[in-house]
């Protein structure tokens, strides 16, 4: 594998890792689309299907929607573009590969690049995944080896949490994870789970939205300082903008300045319904 720092690194992504559009331009990032499927019709993420019309229609969808993964020839064409734009080597970080096809198809796509190409696993979804993608490409001018270190450093502190509304879609996408699956039919709970190392847990069971945001305010006062930090929700901006404000005016000294909101990709959002709260936040390094 090559290590030169004067090579020209290329960074690939798919379109769960929920970059904002101007960090995707600003680092000339390929981000490969996932697939949505509603009534039989297909929508590449981010195109003809808006995230705000999409979670308009969930909740009176008859057939719950479906998503797959992109294809290999996705992935062909964007490492393609990258080497003809003059790129020696390209990094590709995609969803954790207990949740999603996404990097086995990557992985396939990369065999036909004779080891020019460096898959890697980011154990995270939404912006756990975009920190690590971001971080790689900061470090991109100071060489593969570089890029690499920064990634890795970025995924052990990360944290991702998330506040389901219901249970109702993730048991109708039959994606169910055993750590909620063992709540059984209590479909109106709204359970607090973390997302860490590629693994889905139950942390906490809330009875009301109010109790879940609450919850999720104790988890962040637990974990922080933070360098990086995205607000999640799915359909539900009032609640995240009330939870933004809650930390902007209780933990202003533990929170870096540019704070991300975003309304999560549809892809992901089809499997936890909407209405849902989150936050992906990269904890602050440890002084050496």
């Amino acid at each position: 594998m090559p290590t030169s720092l004067y090579m020209k690194l290329g960074i690939v992504t798919d379109s769960t890792s929920d970059l904002p559009e101007y960090l995707v331009e600003q680092y000339g990032i390929e981000v490969a689309a996932s697939i949505l499927v509603i009534a039989g019709r297909e929508y590449a993420d981010e195109a003809g299907l808006s995230r705000a019309e999409f979670y308009r229609l969930l909740p009176d969808l008859k057939s719950p929607p479906t998503t797959a993964a992109p294809s290999m020839g996705e992935f062909t064409t964007r490492y393609r573009r990258l080497f003809n734009q003059g790129c020696d080597h390209v990094i590709s970080i995609h969803a954790a590969r207990p949740l999603s096809a996404m990097l086995g198809t990557a992985e396939q796509a990369a065999g036909e690049f004779d080891g020019r190409i460096s898959v890697v696993d980011s154990r995270s979804l939404s912006l756990g995944l975009g920190f690590q993608v971001l971080a790689a490409a900061e470090a991109a001018g100071d060489g593969l080896s570089a890029a690499l270190v920064a990634l890795e450093s970025v995924r052990r502190r990360i944290q991702l949490f998330a506040a389901l509304d219901t249970l109702e879609y993730a048991r109708r996408s039959g994606r169910l994870p055993g750590a909620l699956s063992m709540l059984g039919g209590l479909l109106h709970v709204k359970p607090l789970i973390e997302l860490t190392d590629g693994e889905v847990r139950t942390i906490s069971i809330a009875r009301t939205a109010k109790q879940a945001g609450e919850r999720m305010l104790d988890f962040f006062r637990t974990f922080g300082p933070f360098e990086r930090l995205a607000v999640l929700h799915s359909g539900a901006e009032g609640r995240a903008r009330e939870f933004l404000d809650h930390i902007m005016r209780d933990f202003s000294q533990s929170t870096p300045r540019d704070i991300l909101m975003v309304n999560v990709t549809p892809v992901i959002g089809a499997h936890v319904g909407p209405n849902a709260l989150g936050f992906a936040a990269v904890r602050a390094a440890q002084p050496a």
